[in-house]
């Protein structure tokens, strides 16, 4: 390759790095200046499968007064487009605030889709719930209350494996697979509930379904590749929407993007994060009987500190569904009621 092509392959990549970061500004809002390098993770770098990016880091909750035995775990898949990120990039404050409720805190990074293409950060993901529910004795972890959380394609690693039917192989080889991938409850920021642009440009508009991350997840080199039969079905088989049932486990949604149709200017991939991903998602699991709370930045207006109100929401999801208790009202939450 001459010097010239590689000048122009590292323009392009950086461009479609930075079309990446922009297009998940709206999502990383409720998670900015927050990160990890503060809290040093009780297990670090813990293998969960053969590929290079299989590895997590694990926060282990204290006993809550007048408890013992296994606690149980929230998972959290970062965010990037499936093109960056890593297991570093988990709040701060999701773990500080779970740990102070009791809850363990694992964060894991995945195979991106720069080195493999769908499914494999899905089941990457998977992957992670299974080797912690097989090393759930080791590691202090109730196998039955495993949550999941992550934002942007994080979010939408969690919702696929917490929808997913069960990827447990009971007669493979590797304990690991024997597992079950399923989950306790998830909660959420900025997810896309559908990968398929094809569903993305009628529930979205604009040129949302244009955004630069949704062909190299699939693998897509060319135009004419996308629109195949092949493809399509990847598509519809990556969508998290595509795989509700009356079983799923309860979700929690959060959206910080405006609440309104597209301007007519709108770049490619604007509205990747649009809260209509998860009004489309709650109208399907609604009728089906399976809890789905949807919000939005609206919701916390008018309050001090409406990120902190989001916080409690989420981490009290989490204890309600995996301690079974209800976190005490805030100031902040009061307001919320009455508002």
């Amino acid at each position: 390759m001459s010097w010239r092509s590689r000048s122009r392959r590292l323009a392009i990549l950086s461009s479609f790095a930075l079309l990446v970061l922009i297009s998940i500004e709206g999502a990383a809002q409720v998670w900015k200046h927050l990160d990890s390098e503060k809290l040093r993770p009780d297990v670090a770098d813990l293998r969960y499968g053969p590929f290079a990016r299989n590895a997590l880091d694990l926060w282990k909750a204290p006993h809550r007064p007048g408890h013992s035995g296994p606690v149980p775990v929230v998972v959290f898949f970062h965010g990037g487009g499936f093109i960056g990120g890593d297991k570093k990039s988990v709040p701060a404050w999701l773990v500080d605030r779970c740990l102070a409720e009791g809850i363990s805190v694992a964060s894991a990074s995945y195979r991106l889709s720069t080195e493999a293409p769908f499914p494999a950060p899905m089941l990457d993901g998977a992957r992670a719930i299974q080797f912690l529910r097989h090393k759930a004795v080791d590691l202090g972890i109730d196998p039955g209350r495993i949550a999941a959380c992550g934002n942007s394609a994080g979010a939408g690693i969690a919702l696929w494996v917490g929808f997913h039917n069960d990827l447990a192989d009971p007669r493979n080889n590797d304990p690991v697979l024997r597992q079950s991938s399923r989950l306790a409850c998830m909660g959420v920021v900025g997810a896309q509930t559908s990968y398929d642009p094809r569903f993305i440009k009628q529930l979205i508009g604009g040129r949302a379904h244009e955004h630069v991350a949704l062909k190299p997840l699939f693998g897509v080199t060319s135009p004419a590749e996308s629109d195949t039969p092949r493809i399509h079905r990847l598509y519809e088989e990556a969508s998290p929407l595509n795989h509700v049932s009356s079983d799923d486990p309860p979700v929690i949604l959060f959206y910080s993007e405006p609440n309104a149709p597209l301007p007519p200017a709108a770049r490619p991939g604007e509205g990747i994060h649009h809260p209509r991903f998860g009004t489309a998602l709650k109208a399907m699991l609604d009728p089906l009987g399976v809890e789905c709370i949807l919000r939005h930045n609206d919701d916390y207006r008018g309050q001090e500190h409406p990120e902190q109100a989001m916080y409690h929401d989420l981490v009290g999801f989490f204890a309600k569904h995996l301690l079974q208790v209800t976190l005490p009202v805030t100031r902040r939450s009061v307001q919320k009621i009455l508002g």
